[in-house]
Formats: structure tokens, sequence, C-alpha cells
């Protein structure tokens, strides 16, 4: 029964309880009260101690500052010189400043598992293999307490069991005296006593050097406390003998059954000077409950008071309380719980009177135990009041696990974390469980701040991180004049060869620091003229030294001095930047010198993180608004459109009156219109002055259009913007643009949104054309003779066309059209026209009224004027869809009927149509109607005799011509024409050319 207990709940044998390091109060103390945040932990160079492969070196650490500056790392989990002993665990010593290789272990023991003789046979008492030795290990003074929680002793010497009751070593007066103790070793063994004890599993010291340790598995796990002064520990220890008797030693007592399985002792916390936290709290030499503390466990199985720690974290004098629960379960957004850990802080308002401090510190990594291990870090920070590193040894990417910096302040614990370490060493099959161990509030290099070491024995690690030295910084910035008159040119600035006024104004900044132990330091300072908040934006002033709108500069700055420094910003001209009304912002943005040297302790220092290291000051440009330098707009605006037709991609144009009747300019002013869905932006339609830009945000395409900077008061202006409609539907009658004048004045700087409604119609205009081909037909025929019989259709007369043409010219479509032609047949019983056949292009479809020839298309009788004493032959044709542009054409081939004419006719055929149907929903204003009349001259004559030339006058033509040639001739003969000249003229001028004129001629 005892040993199936000790088997099913050996808190060593389950990964999650098997820890034995928790965090010990440590003291209060007080130091000076700068201000700044705790971000000052060297994580960029710390110093890693590194142990035997598999130790589990890391998991548990504590300062120990008796003799020099070094850490002690428990691993319990390595193996030592102690002969048949495997994995017994140690400690290691690590000196600061030596080689982080220079760790050696703590010889508290050095015997094998130990033997007595007993009626001439050897008997082996105690079994030292896998008993964690290092498990726990805590430091006080010169002193140094190190426990193994899973050694175990044989009480009976007939039988094979052992009783794990855990044993503990202290090393004294700096190592030169070791002395064990481990008082659950007695008689009072198995189950029912103290046999599954585990001494050690937990442990600390009080304030004045008591050691107080828990046994959890004592008196069916009810749990025990044991306390002693570690003088009389070290008195009553004689070697050899196991069962020590402690003078001063007090523990608790077996209580009722009921109590069964309390783990009393499993964690040991010291807390106001005489009481101890044990899952239960125990104040010693009475034990009692306050009523304060009753509603301490707040959710089952979160494993409230895993970790519990005591410091002032508000510097009141009075200890306060920090317990981590890190199997606290938050439902998350889908509702589902999820384990995050939870911490919760109790403030100390009098003696043992806690009032829970809210809002929780509640972890955000799921499975990640924030809350298992809570240390006071002592004033990190240097502000007054005490710190505290709470880790999550699971959390982070790939569980590497993580530790936070919480500050104390004068309401508490500040809410979030101003500083989170991360592991270094990424998960591997087991989990580093960096932060698992933690240890603070002592300063290892002695450099005024305290250090704080984290354990990762998952990897078999230790890591130091120290404090780097805080400067408390501040710096002033002043600007004066604050406002500049861009009429004022009071400074030169150099452009090439030229020199160019500006308006300037003077600019200084003054810079001061302090703190501990820190030396004089280069500060780099950075100035900024920029547009406030607005990335992007135009940078209205520079700085006359370097002409840009940023200056650096490195200053010097001495512990507790103040220096200055001065300059000046200038504005740039007017035309390249258009934002006159809001303030010129300058910013003060000023670092430590990252190159500068490190201090004697090899830290370089750090910038409060709390000081405001980034001040701003601001200048106005001078306006003409007034003394007070406010111009009060008034703007109106007034909107003229027409309507918009369905189906029409064309433009349409809104035309605008913007005015402002204000008192003052408005400046940036600008017309705003939203688009809808339907309209798209083309151009301006008037006043070439006028320039839009068009985008789009969050959906909302718009048009913005400049109206002046400023626009000045009494403006009045006229103009006109032209859009297309090209995705109109008839799900609206109406289009809507929204219309308004913006400005960027502080007051009255908008008008009133005008939503101007444009109404969409529907509207068609539908032209009916025709034309006959020929446009006439002379009578009678040629080669046409009068026969009783018509075999071919040339029998019947000479052929005759009409062709018509509906054509819609939109803008909206027409979906069903009725086109009726009716053409005279007979009159008097005589034939007139024999039609012959049709054809059609487009969506027409028609029917006749009449066998047409071969064909024998059908149409229906109807009426009309044209046909009122005749007898008429109808052509019925249905329409369909036609969009703008589109055409149907009709063409009707028909005979004349020769015999029938004797003297001029003409024949005259109509077309009517009417749209019946338009695909909208919107009904057209007028439905589209009309008629075409085509008409083909029959005329009675013989063109070819008509047309010909009388013989006689063709003879009259050629003797006349022949007459005037011969008088033609006559004349030349009589003028000399036809006499033949001499090329030289007569022999008299021959004779008198001269030789040299001849040659030359």
């Amino acid at each position: 029964m005892g040993l199936e207990r000790f088997r099913v709940k050996t808190p060593g044998m389950v990964a999650l309880l098997a820890r034995s390091l928790l965090c010990i109060i440590g003291l209060l103390l007080t130091f000076s009260q700068p201000i700044c945040e705790a971000f000052n932990l060297d994580v960029e160079n710390p110093a890693v101690y590194s142990g035997p492969k598999g130790s589990y070196f890391g998991y548990a650490v504590d300062f120990y500052l008796a003799d020099s500056s070094s850490v002690v790392i428990g691993a319990p989990k390595a193996n030592t010189r102690q002969v048949n002993v495997k994995e017994g665990g140690s400690v290691f010593y690590c000196p600061w400043g030596l080689s982080q290789s220079d760790c050696h272990t703590i010889e508290f023991d050095n015997e094998g598992d130990r033997t007595v003789l007993l009626n001439n046979t050897e008997h082996q008492v105690d079994f030292k293999s896998h008993q964690w030795f290092g498990a726990t290990v805590r430091s006080h003074g010169d002193t140094i307490l190190a426990c193994a929680p899973l050694y175990s002793w044989r009480t009976e010497k007939d039988t094979p069991l052992s009783d794990a009751t855990g044993t503990c070593y202290l090393s004294a007066h700096n190592f030169t005296k070791f002395v064990e103790y481990a008082p659950c070793r007695t008689e009072i063994s198995d189950a029912v006593g103290q046999g599954y004890c585990q001494g050690g599993f937990s442990a600390d010291f009080t304030t004045d050097g008591k050691v107080v340790l828990g046994g959890p598995g004592s008196y069916f796990w009810q749990g025990q406390v044991i306390s002693a002064a570690k003088e009389d520990i070290i008195k009553a220890y004689y070697p050899g003998y196991f069962i020590q008797s402690v003078e001063s030693q007090i523990q608790t007592r077996q209580v009722q059954a009921k109590h069964d399985d309390s783990y009393q002792g499993k964690r040991i916390f010291v807390l106001f000077d005489n009481c101890i936290f044990t899952h239960i709290l125990i104040c010693l030499p009475y034990f009692h409950w306050p009523k304060s503390w009753k509603h301490f466990y707040l959710q089952m199985g979160s494993y409230f008071g895993y970790a519990v720690a005591t410091t002032d974290i508000n510097s009141d004098g009075m200890a306060d309380l920090l317990v981590g629960a890190p199997m606290f379960m938050v439902r998350g957004s889908d509702g589902r719980l999820e384990e995050m850990g939870r911490v919760y802080v109790y403030l100390q308002r009098g003696p043992l009177s806690l009032e829970l401090l809210l809002p929780h510190l509640t972890g955000t990594q799921v499975f990640g135990r924030f809350g298992s291990t809570i240390t006071p870090l002592g004033d990190l920070n240097q502000d007054g009041f005490n710190d505290v590193a709470i880790s999550c040894p699971f959390g982070g990417e790939d569980q590497q696990g993580l530790v936070y910096i919480y500050n104390g302040y004068s309401e508490g614990l500040r809410e979030k974390p101003s500083q989170v370490i991360t592991g270094q060493w990424a998960a591997g099959t087991v989990p580093a469980s960096f932060g698992f161990a933690l240890r603070g509030a002592k300063d290892l290099d002695m450099n005024g701040y305290p250090d704080l070491i984290v354990g990762a024995f998952g990897v078999d690690k230790a890591v130091l991180y120290r404090s780097r030295p805080i400067v408390n910084a501040s710096a002033t910035l002043t600007v004066y004049p604050t406002m500049i008159n861009p009429e004022e040119k009071n400074c030169m600035i150099t452009n090439g060869n030229n020199s160019i006024p500006v308006s300037c104004v003077n600019l200084s900044f003054c810079i001061s620091a302090d703190g501990k132990h820190l030396p004089d330091f280069q500060v780099e300072v950075q100035l900024d003229s920029h547009k406030h908040k607005q990335k992007g934006a135009v940078k209205r002033a520079l700085f006359l030294d370097s002409q840009q709108p940023l200056l650096q500069r490195s200053v010097t700055v001495r512990h507790g001095e103040r220096v200055c420094n001065h300059t000046k910003i200038y504005l740039k001209d007017e035309k390249d930047f258009r934002d006159k009304l809001s303030s010129i912002y300058v910013a003060l943005n000023f670092s430590l010198d990252p190159k500068a040297a490190a201090d004697s302790h090899g830290l370089r220092p750090i910038l409060n993180y709390q000081s405001a290291n980034v001040v701003e000051q601001k200048a106005q440009i001078l306006l003409d608004c007034g003394e007070d330098n406010i111009c009060v707009p008034d703007l109106k605006l007034v909107v003229q459109g027409k309507e918009v037709y369905l189906g029409d991609d064309n433009s349409l144009t809104l035309t605008f009156n913007a005015r402002n009747e204000g008192e003052g300019g408005a400046y940036e002013a600008e017309l705003y219109v939203v688009l809808p869905p339907e309209a798209d932006y083309s151009g301006i339609a008037r006043n070439n002055e006028l320039t839009c830009s068009y985008d789009t945000e969050n959906q909302t395409r718009y048009l913005s259009c400049d109206l002046g900077n400023p626009m000045k008061s009494g403006t009045s202006l006229w103009a006109g913007l032209r859009f297309t409609v090209p995705r109109l539907k008839d799900a609206h009658k109406t289009v809507q643009f929204e219309l308004q004048i913006r400005s960027k004045n502080e007051n009255n700087s908008h008008s009133e949104v005008v939503p101007y409604k444009l109404e969409v119609v529907v509207q068609a205009d539908v032209i009916l054309q025709g034309v006959s081909r020929p446009d006439k037909v002379f009578f009678p025929p040629a080669n046409w003779r009068v026969t009783k019989s018509y075999g071919v259709e040339q029998d019947v007369g000479p052929a005759v066309e009409h062709i018509y043409e509906l054509v819609n010219n939109g803008p909206s479509r027409i979906s069903h059209t009725l086109l009726e032609l009716r053409c005279p047949l007979s009159v008097q019983g005589h034939t007139l026209l024999y039609p012959l056949e049709f054809s059609t292009e487009g969506p027409i479809n028609c029917t006749s009224d009449k066998h047409m020839n071969h064909l024998h298309l059908k149409v229906s009788v109807s009426h009309a004027d044209s046909c009122s004493n005749v007898e008429c032959w109808t052509l019925q044709c249905n329409v369909g869809l036609l969009e703008k542009g589109t055409t149907a054409i009709l063409k009707v081939r028909s005979r004349v009927w020769a015999e029938t004419f004797i003297e001029q006719y003409v024949l005259e055929c109509l077309a009517r149509y009417s749209v019946e149907k338009m695909p909208y929903a919107i009904l057209p204003r007028h439905a589209p109607s009309g008629h075409k009349k085509v008409v083909t001259p029959v005329v009675w004559n013989k063109p070819d005799i008509e047309n010909s030339v009388p013989l006689w006058i063709i003879i009259l033509a050629i003797l006349a011509g022949l007459l005037l040639l011969a008088l033609l001739i006559y004349v030349l003969y009589k003028f000399g024409f036809f006499k033949r000249s001499l090329p030289y003229g007569t022999a008299m001028e021959k004779a008198q050319l001269k030789p040299q004129a001849a040659s030359e001629a």
C-alpha cells in the first residue's frame, strides 16, 4: 500500500512535478530614486554557463557572494566520483569574471552508498543513485544549502524496501565545513511516518539564517515543514550518525486522516520573516490561517501557489505577495479553455492583511506555464520600487522559454512587462525550460545594479544577465519667434553662386543627464522639421545649417551638467508646398552614442526607458487673417446638370459654382466629388485653370479639384466637369453625385454636402430610310414585247427594288419594333407591280399577305393612305433588339407590269414603324414611331431616241468645219506663213559681219 502510493505520487517521477527549485524571498532593499523602466538587463552579452550534457545543469541556481562574486548551479542528474553511485547529482561553483568553463563541483559528499555492520554482515543503508542532489540550492551569507529530495535509506534490515526520506548538505564558512542535515531520516518510517518525506524537495533560508525544509510525503502525503537554525544544525552533526537531534528544530506534526494528500511542504517560501508558505500558511512558532487569505484558491487545477515570492513592490515598507498559478485556464475567443497561467499580486496593507491587486497578470502563451517561477529582482532600474521576474518556461517560438520583467510602482505592479527575455535555444526532444530556475536581487559585478541568473536545465545551461547603468536624461527645445512671416526675408541661404533671402526663426535645444555610476557620455541629437503625423508630407521648413529637413549633432554631456546648442530653421518657397495652416513641428530626438566606450564593468549605459527622448515644438506660418491669424471662410456650392440616358457612354457635364463669402481665405480649398458606381471622370469642361485629380480610398472613388490656396474671400468660380456613364443600369431612376468644398481651415472649413441627382432617361432616336433602285422606270422597256404567256420574270416588265433601313441612333436600345410596308398591286383591275421576293439583314422577320411569285410568302391585308384607290399588298416585319448604331434592312424586289402602263405614273410605297418595347424597367417618355414614302416614277418615252442627234445636223456640222479650216489656211497664206526664210538674212547683212563677231555668233 505504502509503496504503491509512493510510486504514484512521488513528484520526482512525474515530469511536471519534478521541480525542487522555487523562489526565495529576498531582503527588502532600499535604493535611490531615479525613474525609469527595467529594460536594462544586457541580453546582448550574457554570460552562459554550461554543464555536463544530460545533467540538468541549471535546474537550480543562486548567487554566492561570500568570498567572491560567483553563482552556484544545481545539476541533479550529474554523475559524480562517488563509488557505485549513478547520476547522484552535483552542485557547481562558477566564479564571476573567469572563463565560463571554469565551473567546478562543490564536494558536499564524496562517499558512495554507506553500509553498516550488523551481526558481522555489511548492510547497505542508503541509496544515492538518482537521488537528485542539487535539485534544491540556496545560499545565505557564507552558507550554501543543497538537497537531494529522492535520497533513500533503509529503515528495516530484513526488507528490501527503502524510504525516500531525502537529505540535505550545508557548506558553511566558505566551504571549510560540510555537514549533512536529514531531519526526515528518523525511526518513524514508511508512509505512516516520514518514510516518504522527500525532505529538501523545497527549501529556503529565513532572513536571520534559519533553514526551512519542505517534506511533502510525510504522514500519507499530508506533508511536513521543518525548520532549524543553521548554527544548531552544524553543532548537532556527527559523521556516521544517521539520526540527528537538532536543538532548535521545530516541525509540523501529523493531523487527522482527512488531511492526507495535502502535500504540505511541497513548496516552501519564507514570508514576512516568521511565516512560511507551504500551499497553506504556517507562521512560526504558532500556526494559524489568516482570515484575509481565505479566498486564495481561485480555480481548481490551476496549481495556485506553485510559485510564491514577496518583495515590496510599492515601496510602502511592507513586503507584498505574488502567487503563481501556471496552469490557470483562460477561455479563448472560440469559447474553449486554454492553459495560459496567471500570477496574483497581493499588496500588504497591514500585518498579514493582504489586498488582491487587479487586474491579474495573465500569460499569453498557450501551455507556456506562465508563473512557474517568480523571483524578486530588487530595484533593477533604481527608481525606488522593487521589480520582479516571472518565467514562462515553455513559451515563445519552439517553446524556447521566456522571462518577463515587471516593474513595481506606487500602485503595485505594472500590467505590462518592460522587458521580455527569450531563451537562446529552441526546444528539442526535451524543452530548454529557459526560466525554470530564476534568481535575482544580487549585484554580482558590483556596478550598483542587481543582476539576474536564469536556468535552462533542458540544455544544461545557466545564463547570467547583468544590469546596465541607466542614464536619466532630459531635453528642452525652444522655437522663437513662433510665427514665421513669409514676407520677412531675414536670413540668407546659398544656392550655387547665388544668395537667396528666406524667412527664418531661431531654434535652441538643451540636454542634461544624471545617473548612478556614470561617466561622461556622448548623445546623438537628431532634429527633424516635419508636418506633424503625416507620412510622406512635403517638408516646409529646413535647417539653415544643412538646408535639409534633418540636422544631426553629437553632444558631449558631463554628469549633472546642462549643454545647449543653437540653430535656425527657414521656410521654403511657397510654390514648393501647399499647407500653410497646420503647424510646423520640429522634433528633437536624442539617444546615447552606440559607439561610445563601455564603462569599467564592460557595460554600455542605456537611456532611461521612461525618459521622453523625443521633444517637439511648433511654429506657425503668418496668414492674412487678421491679428488672431485665424481665417473663417463661408463656402457655398451650387451644382447644375442634365439628365443621363440609358445606353449612353458619352459625356455628361456637371456645372458648379463655388463661392467663398466668408471673412477669410479658405486654405487648400478643394472641390470634393464622390462618384457614383455608374460614372467615370473624363476631364474638365470649362476653366482651363482648374486642376483635378482622381483617386480611390476604401472603395470610394472621388475627384478633388484645386480651388485655390487660399480661395480668397469673395471668390466665385464657375467650372464644369465631364463624366461618362458606361455602367448605367435601370435599377435606379437617378444617378447621384456628392459634391462638397473642403478646406484645411480650423473653423467653418467645409461647405454643405450637395447630393446632386441626375434623372435616368430612356430615349432612342429611330430613323427609317428608303430608296428605289432604279430611281425611275422608263417605258416602253427596251427589247420588251407584249406576250400572252409569261415564262420568265423579264416577260413581266422592268425590275425595281426598294430598300428600307431602320436605324437606331440611340442612346437607348429598342427591343421590339413593328415595321409595315404597303405598295400598290393593281388599279381598276390592271396590275401595277409584280412582287417577286424580299430579303432582310439584321434582327428582322417579315411576312406578306399575297403570294409573291415562286416564294409563296404570306402577308396580311392592311389599309394605307397610298392604297386608298388601288389594291395593295402588305409586308409586315417584326424587328428585334437594336443596339445604338445598329440597323435592320429590308429589300423588296419587284417587276413593273409593263403591259399596264401607257402613260406616266408614280408608284408609291409607304413604310411605317412603331417601337413597341424597350428593354428597360424605366419607361420611355415617348415611344418612337414614323413613316417613309419611297416613290418610283414611271416615265413614258424612248430614252435612245431622245438622246440621239439627227443626221442632218451631223452633216451640217462637218461642212461648217471644213469651211472654217479653208478660211484659216487662206489667212495664213496671205500673211506669208508658208514662205521659207534664209538663216542669215540678206547678202548685205552677211558682208557687214566681222570675222570675230561671226565666229562668236
